[in-house]
């Protein structure tokens, strides 16, 4: 099972950036979808953004036009360049591969906190 480790997360305040990484253990062209999922304190946990092998990608409504997500050829890795966040950003931020949103292999998580 391709195992899948997170990083970039910090404490950053509102209207800064963050740049998460999800690097894969695998060749990440190979999954029909990799995913990144966040949950926070006392909610559920929500879809932030698609991509699919072919190179689709999908964002949910509020991070539309702030988060961007690409693949790094050279690191074999997911990542959501995270611009003007918000404070509703805050959560652990888990990225997944298979071959639909949230099925397949899970991370651990990196942790998000946008607070002034």
């Amino acid at each position: 099972q391709v195992q899948l480790v997170e990083s970039g997360g910090d404490l950053v305040q509102p209207g800064g950036s963050l740049r998460l990484s999800c690097a894969a253990s695998e060749n990440i062209f190979q999954f029909n979808t990799m995913t990144w999922f966040r949950q926070a304190p006392g909610k559920q946990r929500e879809m932030v953004a698609t991509i699919s092998s072919g190179g689709s990608t999908f964002y949910e409504e509020s991070v539309r036009g702030r988060f961007t997500l690409s693949r790094d050829l050279v690191k074999n890795a997911l990542i959501l360049q995270m611009n003007n966040l918000k404070l509703e950003d805050s959560g652990l931020y888990t990225c997944t591969a298979g071959p639909i949103p949230g099925v397949g292999s899970w991370g651990q998580g990196t942790q998000v906190t946008v607070s002034s």
